[in-house]
């Protein structure tokens, strides 16, 4: 190399190392398939800040829709008696699961009303179940040859139908619930009797079609679950998600869980789930999800569940507002029927969320954890933080009978610190108790008066 031209070379090499100005693009990083690289993507902003998504159970398990979404496993497998009996007191003998695949039909589904009840609800992101364990793709999937939506029951692309309207709608962030492991898929279960030394199903069968939903239908979520006790080495996992990161149509916007294999649960991925109905009512280290459902024994829609198995609205707002205090975001299920209908009992727990999200949202979007959780004085009493106007947002979910509510965290100011109640014109009056905690005297409404129902906010602004 001439001197020249070696001299342009090694300032070429230095202007790449400098900083550029202000607004122009750096570099991507590039993430290795290795759990240390992959952990420390940072997690795409929005999802930390939108806090409330719905989750959507649908399948052939909705046809018997008994018992559980786990109809199959508990029938066949376990042959628990409730299952086996339902099925010999309603059906011929010699009929399968399989059988139930043309009578998931879909003819109620309306993707633009579910988009609709979707936005009412409040919720900032859906995820839908693309596969549940039975294997059945809610898309047509090339890797699900006669066990998929377009070539069985609906004879309708459901995923492409619910992610257009989503998008055409709502500005709703669209994901999709995957399993990775397939109950009864032979396969995988050829794989599992050579203790996962072979790879014939992941290679075959998941990961083709993690693939296939990603670049098809570009979901913001990725939500795997069902690990089938096998390791995250046997799923490739961390090459999908080093895909998925570094070059998939997704990347910059993408978040993942943390179910990709064994041992991974709770440790590795994206924000942490840990278990179903996770609620560690403290702070943790990193982002996490309490999923749960409104059903509180299933995550499909059961034809025999009763009023009291559903939790009422006063339950939901608990779970979120205790979820969101401690950093999580709430995901919570509702199971649609066969034929495509949400339940009128699903639409209005959803319908009420959004109701009280109208008046209380301040409280919840955007939020972060602030230095106490909840309260040391009076209970149901949760705290957020909005840190752009500086405000410590206090959720109650009892009225006090005395009309006084006695705070023991906030450090109030005499002549700064401002009290309002989300929905409410008027200042409130209070009283400091000394260093820490105050007294606040909320305002005497009729309940026709009140902002909500349900759950209430003060909004504090100037507090320590």
């Amino acid at each position: 190399m001439s001197g020249a031209g070696g001299r342009a070379a090694l300032l070429l090499q230095l202007l790449l190392l400098l900083p550029g100005p202000p607004g122009l693009l750096q570099a991507r990083p590039r993430y290795e398939p290795t759990w240390g690289s992959l952990d420390a993507r940072p997690l795409p902003a929005w999802f930390d800040e939108a806090k409330f998504g719905v989750f959507i159970h649908w399948g052939v398990f909705s046809v018997p829709s008994f018992g559980s979404e786990w109809f199959w496993w508990y029938w066949q497998k376990e042959k628990r008696e409730p299952y086996v009996k339902f099925m010999d007191t309603n059906y011929p003998p010699g009929f399968s699961y399989e059988d139930f695949g043309p009578l998931f039909t879909a003819e109620f589904f309306d993707a633009n009303q579910w988009a609709d009840i979707l936005k009412t609800s409040g919720a900032k992101y859906v995820v839908l179940t693309s596969k549940h364990h039975e294997g059945f793709t809610l898309w047509g999937s090339k890797y699900s040859w006669n066990w998929n939506a377009v070539d069985v029951g609906p004879k309708r692309d459901l995923v492409a139908e619910l992610a257009t309207s989503l998008r055409n709608r709502t500005d709703l962030h669209f994901g999709l619930y995957h399993s990775l492991f397939e109950w009864f898929n032979p396969l995988f279960l050829e794989d599992a009797a050579n203790a996962f030394k072979t790879r014939k199903f992941p290679t075959s069968k998941s990961l083709p079609e993690l693939y296939e939903i990603v670049t098809k239908y570009q979901p913001e979520i990725i939500w795997s679950d069902g690990d089938g006790n096998a390791p995250d080495t046997y799923w490739n996992s961390t090459g999908f998600l080093a895909w998925l990161y570094n070059d998939s149509p997704v990347r910059d916007t993408v978040v993942t869980n943390d179910r990709w294999g064994a041992g991974s649960i709770c440790a590795h991925g994206g924000f942490y789930t840990c278990s179903d109905r996770y609620n560690p009512g403290h702070l943790l280290p990193r982002k996490w999800e309490n999923c749960m459902s409104i059903d509180r024994s299933s995550w499909g829609y059961r034809r025999d569940a009763r009023l009291p198995d559903y939790l009422a609205i006063e339950d939901l707002l608990k779970q979120l507002a205790e979820t969101v205090s401690c950093g999580g975001n709430l995901l919570m299920n509702i199971g649609p029927t066969h034929d495509g209908r949400i339940a009128v009992v699903f639409e209005e727990r959803l319908r009420q969320m959004g109701a009280w999200l109208k008046v209380n949202g301040e409280a919840i979007y955007g939020t972060k954890p602030w230095r106490a959780q909840n309260d040391t004085v009076t209970p149901e009493v949760w705290y957020t933080f909005s840190p752009k106007e500086g405000r410590v947002n206090t959720i109650f979910l009892k009225w006090p009978v005395s009309g006084i509510l006695e705070l023991g965290e906030p450090r109030a100011k005499l002549g700064e610190t401002q009290v309002k109640l989300a929905g409410y014109k008027e200042l409130l009056k209070w009283v400091a108790l000394g260093e820490k905690g105050m007294v606040i005297s909320l305002p005497q409404l009729t309940p026709q008066q009140l902002p909500c129902q349900w759950g209430w906010t003060l909004q504090l602004t100037d507090v320590n």
